[in-house]
C-alpha cells in the first residue's frame, strides 16, 4: 500500500511504502527535508503532522519527547505513514542536486592524526567523483549490514580524494578495525553524499563554528569551502576537547587565523592536567561560545560533535543568546552507544 505525502509550506508532494519511513520515502523522491543522523537521535528531521496518521518506530526522548508528539510533532526518519499525511518542515533548498550514490573505494591512505584519531583518504574508481556539498557525510556499508557513518573532511573541490577523520571507539564494530586490522589499499563500500550540513550562501551573516573532538572534520570542509568562495563573512572557530592533543589539527587553525583577515580561532579545553601546560581557554567550548556573545541575533551557527555539546549549544545559544533558531544547523556524531537510548 502507498500513501500520499504533501509538504507544507512548498506544497510539493511524493509516494511513501506503508512500511517505509517519511525521510526516506522524501530522499527518493528528490525533496529535500532537514536530516542528520536518520535513526531518532538528533532531532534534525522533526516537523509537524497536520493530518494524517503516522506511528514512530524506536527514538530517543530528548529527540521527541511524548509531550511534542502529542502535539503533532514528528521525527520522519522514523515516523511511517498509516494514511495520506499532509506534514510541515522547512525544506532544505539544493540538498537534492547530487544525488545518492552507492561506490566502492580504496583507502588511499591510513594517517594517525592524534593517540585516537586516524585519518583515512579514499580513492574513487578511475572516471568517478563524488558531488556533495562540504560538510555532508558517507555511510560505509558493512558487510553484516550495519552502517557506520563519518563527515568528509575535505571540501569537494580539494582533490579527487574523500578524507574522513574517525575516532576510536573502544569495542566498535567499525573503529575496532581501523585501529587494528585495516590497512592501505583495502576496499570500502559507501554510500553517499549524506546530511543537510551544508553552508547556507544565501546570507552574508557572520557565522559562529562549533566543534567538539572530531566535529572538526566537517567544519574543516565548510572553511575550505568558504576559502574557495574567497568570502568576507566574518567567521569565529571554537574548537573544543578535553585535552590539548584532541585539537589534532590546531596548527591548520592557526594558520588560518594569521593568514585570513576574517577568522579567528578559539581553541578551548574542558580537562587540561597540569603536564599539559595549557595556557588558552577552558570549560565547555559552548560556554566560551556565549561568553564572548551575548547576542547572537545576528549570526549563523554550524555545530558539530558530540550530541550533548550540539544539544546544550542549541538550547542555550536560542533561549540566552538571541539566536534565531531557523539559524543554528548542526551534525550531531551519535555513537552506537549513543543510540543505546534510543
Amino acid at each position: 500500500m502507498t500513501f500520499q505525502v504533501t509538504v507544507a509550506p512548498s506544497g510539493r508532494q511524493f509516494s511513501c511504502d506503508a512500511d517505509e519511513t517519511i525521510l526516506a520515502a522524501a530522499l527518493r523522491a528528490g525533496v529535500g527535508l532537514p536530516y542528520g543522523c536518520k535513526n531518532g537521535a538528533c532531532g534534525s528531521c522533526k516537523g509537524k503532522v497536520i493530518a494524517g496518521q503516522v506511528t514512530h518506530g524506536s527514538h530517543q526522548q530528548k529527540a521527541l519527547s511524548d509531550t511534542e508528539e502529542a502535539q503533532g510533532a514528528a521525527l520522519f526518519c522514523c515516523a511511517v505513514p498509516h494514511s495520506d499525511v499532509n506534514i510541515e518542515i522547512r525544506e532544505i533548498q539544493g540538498s537534492e542536486e547530487f544525488p545518492l550514490k552507492k561506490m566502492p573505494s580504496r583507502i588511499a591512505k591510513m594517517e594517525k592524526l592524534s593517540e585516537d584519531v586516524m585519518l583515512i583518504a579514499l580513492q574513487l574508481p578511475a572516471n568517478e567523483r563524488l558531488q556533495y556539498r562540504a560538510g555532508q557525510y558517507i555511510e560505509f556499508m558493512l558487510k553484516d549490514g550495519k552502517r557506520r557513518s563519518y563527515s568528509m573532511a575535505n571540501a569537494p573541490h580539494i582533490d579527487g580524494q574523500i578524507t574522513l577523520h574517525l575516532r576510536h571507539m573502544p569495542g566498535g564494530v567499525f573503529t575496532d578495525q581501523v585501529f587494528s586490522s585495516m590497512k592501505e589499499r583495502d576496499i570500502l563500500r559507501f554510500e553517499g553524499p549524506q546530511g543537510s550540513f551544508f553552508l547556507r550562501e544565501d546570507t552574508e551573516k557572520p557565522i559562529i563554528l562549533l566543534a567538539s573532538g572530531t566535529g572538526f572534520a566537517p567544519i574543516k570542509a565548510l572553511m575550505e569551502h568558504l576559502i574557495d568562495l574567497q568570502s568576507t563573512r566574518p567567521v569565529t572557530l571554537y574548537w573544543g576537547g578535553r585535552r590539548p592533543q584532541d585539537l589534532y589539527m590546531h596548527v591548520l587553525c592557526q594558520e588560518w587565523a594569521s593568514s585570513l583577515s576574517n577568522f579567528n580561532y578559539v581553541p578551548v579545553i574542558s580537562d587540561a592536567l597540569p603536564e599539559d601546560l595549557w595556557s588558552g581557554r577552558s570549560g565547555f567550548v559552548h560556554q566560551a561560545v556565549m561568553a564572548d556573545y551575548a547576542d547572537l541575533s545576528g549570526y549563523q551557527v554550524y555545530a558539530c560533535g558530540a550530541p550533548i555539546v550540539v544539544d546544550s549549544a542549541k538550547r542555550d545559544f536560542i533561549a540566552q543568546c538571541q539566536l534565531p533558531a531557523d539559524e543554528f544547523y548542526a551534525d550531531s556524531f551519535t555513537s552506537e552507544a549513543d543510540l543505546q537510548g534510543a
